[in-house]
């Protein structure tokens, strides 16, 4: 342990020690009812579920905005599909995880491990929390801004762009892929964007779905097969929580909750 005396240290010095100071918190585990020592777990946690989360929505969403927006018939049916778009996105995010719990944990991890774990049960392997049932809950929650993002994109476009191609003799595919696509690229990263910022920053829908306290283990460590998804894992949104409202000496929690919450700013 290094001690210093007030004063003792120059400018480099004190810059020196408080970057040594801000590594240690970055690159630690936690300790002390994570009262003390660093938030490593966490970060790698938010990151991995963030970065699932998005695996699951660009696709499902760019392709749903793709074809309400350029092959639907627009009648009805499709203003009612985008009314219904556009109240989930107003819907509380605790709701997505009473739904993530019941769908994605209890009936789809539980059928998992009726057909692939049955030496396990009772002790569930997917049929619990994990960072994978969390992702999927988050990329359902947030797959709203997806499609409301690229549809605003995609509509966007000239339609003297999507004529023009169409008379040089290509088909309507080949239109959207070369032309209508690029052109809505800087839509779609804004919506991605947005995505994962509220998919980052939320706390509700983890807490039912497999976010915990202290987790023994990462989603990603050198043992075959390397990825397990059906571990728990710990989120920054979570740490603040959990620190500042279950904490049993919130006074000596609240510098971890200060720069924790500043750090899950800066990263969202």
């Amino acid at each position: 342990m290094a001690f210093h005396f007030p004063n003792e240290l120059r400018f480099s010095g004190r810059a020196a020690l408080f970057l040594s100071e801000v590594w240690h918190f970055l690159s630690r585990e936690p300790r002390e009812a994570n009262t003390e020592g660093g938030v490593f777990p966490a970060i790698f946690g938010t990151f991995v579920m963030t970065l699932l989360m998005s695996v699951a929505v660009v696709p499902f969403g760019v392709v749903a905005a793709i074809y309400l927006r350029e092959y639907a018939k627009q009648g009805a049916m499709v203003r009612a599909v985008r009314i219904a778009v556009n109240n989930l996105a107003g819907v509380p995010s605790i709701v997505f995880g009473v739904f993530g719990l019941g769908f994605f944990v209890y009936f789809i991890g539980g059928g998992i491990d009726q057909i692939l774990f049955p030496e396990r049960l009772p002790t569930p392997t997917y049929g619990t929390g994990g960072i994978l049932w969390a992702a999927l809950t988050l990329a359902l929650m947030t797959v709203p801004v997806v499609i409301v993002s690229t549809e605003e994109a995609l509509a966007a476009v000239p339609r003297g762009a999507r004529e023009a191609s169409l008379a040089a003799g290509a088909s309507k595919w080949q239109t959207i892929q070369r032309i209508v696509l690029p052109a809505s690229v800087p839509g779609i990263i804004t919506g991605l964007v947005l995505a994962m910022a509220r998919g980052a920053g939320e706390v509700a829908p983890l807490m039912l779905v497999g976010v915990v306290k202290l987790a023994p283990t990462l989603p990603l460590d050198t043992v075959a097969p390397f990825i397990h998804l059906e571990r728990k894992f710990m989120h920054l949104g979570f740490h603040i929580y959990d620190l500042g409202f279950q904490s049993p000496d919130s006074e000596a929690a609240k510098p971890m909750v200060f720069a924790t919450t500043l750090l899950l700013i800066g990263l969202v």
